[in-house]
């Protein structure tokens, strides 16, 4: 992972601007998949060590344009092609050197559906790289052999990639994303990076991919928020709590985001330092940095922490395996696309407060504020969906939210008893960088209880329109005559604040 966040930042955003092209789809956690296995810790190791030994033999590193590097891919593309993996040793010139990323494919799956997998194979030229990111790479690694001798037939076209001169950039991820035509990247239907997951003083970390936490430059691509649930999913099975990480340009997502491919990943931390409620948190060392050898000589094999690296591992593999499942089959208990009236109340409990941008069926206008698009004019399907002001108006503020909040429920709708359910919705929130994190889109299920299954905040940066959508288990309601209750707040005073939803569907899983 490079040092200079703010500099590569600077540098790396204006490097990714790309044309926009169209978002992939998004990608959707089904309620039941197939189980991942358990991936072998000492296997993970036994790379790592194959990585150190591959850095001492060539001057102590396995950096961009160093022997190191190729030795490193070579090992990787060998363990790979002994599995059957179709491999690509794809070349790149940066700092007059030659570059390589390995990629390399699972046979089989929906060609048009993606699934990538990626870490990046670099070290910087002072050390080894064993935690930065020899962790992410032999872990990576396990899980495609994994994928290999397990039997595994994912619905899903899996690719693993692994990148060259990270440390100078993401030039090796940059290249392949530059050189992959349009029409390719719309295949991918999600992007899973990891780098550094086993920090030898770890925080358990997930990218934000819903800028849930209101922190950083803004939310993932449709389809993130998917990835981060996934992945949150399994470290809440082994009672791990996981803090977000903002997608902050310092590692490979960052050229697939740019172009509108959903991510999302995990992380063990890096330079900065645990705090004392993270050390309380997580154990470790409270006041130290997650990796005191971080771009070091140090980073050798005696620099990783073996907890860190296995839940890491078997997360990767979760991801993998739940992101890239067939969907299971379904049936519809209820949907509504909003072509016709089904009953929807706005504000149904006379709470609101919105002066302006009320929630309604409608065939939306268009609106855009300084070419961002703010609303929506082509729905997800059909000419109307549920809005929050359909109007254009003169300006962009027009029909937007202000003022506080606006609620719409659905009628009741009754789910069958001893069903597994699911709840799928498509929708968006657009905000300006006029807003923060006072400003909320929400959906929640209303039974005999109340659950929140989507929650998504403002922030100070711009936030376009673009369609994205949620899948979410609601079997806990099953034998309940249930409604869903969608809000927005615009709490942020001058704040523009838009929100569409289309195409409700509760399905019994079947």
């Amino acid at each position: 992972m490079p040092l200079l966040r703010n500099a590569l930042r600077a540098g790396a955003v204006a490097v990714l601007a790309l044309a926009p092209v169209a978002t992939p789809p998004a990608v959707a956690a089904p309620v039941t998949v197939q189980a991942a296995p358990d991936i072998s810790l000492s296997n993970v190791k036994a790379h790592l060590t194959q990585l150190q030994s591959i850095a001492t033999a060539n001057g102590g590193n396995r950096a961009h344009g160093r022997p190191g590097y190729l030795a490193s891919i070579n090992y990787v593309k060998a363990q790979l092609d002994a599995v059957g993996f179709t491999t690509t040793v794809q070349q790149f010139t940066y700092n007059s050197a030659t570059g390589y990323n390995l990629i390399a494919d699972w046979p089989g799956g929906d060609p048009n559906q993606v699934l990538m997998t990626g870490a990046h194979l670099d070290s910087v030229t002072a050390g080894p790289g064993i935690n930065d990111n020899g962790t992410g790479s032999a872990a990576i690694l396990e899980v495609a052999k994994t994928v290999a001798s397990s039997g595994f037939q994912p619905a899903k076209h899996l690719r693993f990639a692994w990148w060259g001169a990270e440390e100078l950039g993401l030039r090796g991820s940059q290249f392949y994303v530059n050189n992959l035509p349009t029409a390719d990247r719309a295949k991918i239907s999600g992007y899973l990076n990891f780098d550094m997951v086993g920090s030898p003083n770890p925080g358990y970390f997930v990218y934000d991919g819903d800028n849930s936490a209101g922190t950083g430059a803004g939310p993932g691509p449709a389809g993130s928020t998917e990835i981060e649930n996934v992945i949150r999913s399994y470290f809440t099975g082994i009672n791990v709590p996981m803090e977000d990480t903002d997608f902050d340009g310092r590692s490979d997502y960052g050229p697939f985001i740019s172009v509108g491919i959903a991510a999302g990943g995990t992380f063990t931390g890096a330079e900065g330092t645990k705090s004392s409620a993270q050390a309380t948190k997580w154990g470790g060392t409270a006041g130290s940095a997650f990796d005191p050898c971080y771009h070091r000589a140090c980073d050798t094999t005696s620099n990783v922490n073996d907890t860190a690296l296995d839940r890491n591992a078997d997360a990767i593999a979760h991801a993998v395996w739940t992101l890239s499942a067939a969907p299971p089959a379904t049936e519809t208990v209820w949907s509504d696309s909003f072509e016709t009236a089904t009953g929807w109340t706005t504000n149904p409990s006379g709470t609101d407060t919105a002066t302006t941008g009320a929630w309604e069926r409608g065939d939306p206008a268009a609106t855009t504020s300084s070419g961002t698009a703010t609303q929506l004019g082509t729905t997800v399907s059909g000419t109307n969906d549920l809005v929050t002001g359909a109007s254009a108006g003169s300006t962009a503020g027009d029909f937007d939210v202000d003022g506080g909040l606006t609620s719409v429920r659905s009628p009741a709708v009754a789910l069958p008893a001893g069903a597994t359910l699911q709840l799928s919705f498509s929708w968006y929130l657009a905000h300006l960088n006029n807003s923060s994190s006072a400003d909320f889109f929400r959906v929640r299920v209303v039974g005999t209880t109340t659950t929140t299954v989507l929650n998504v905040t403002g922030a100070a940066s711009t936030r376009a329109a673009a369609w994205g959508s949620s899948t979410v288990d609601i079997s806990g309601f099953a034998g309940q005559s249930v409604r869903i209750l969608v809000e927005v707040t615009d709490a942020s005073g001058a704040s523009l604040v838009e929100a569409a939803v289309d195409d409700v569907r509760i399905a019994r899983i079947v």
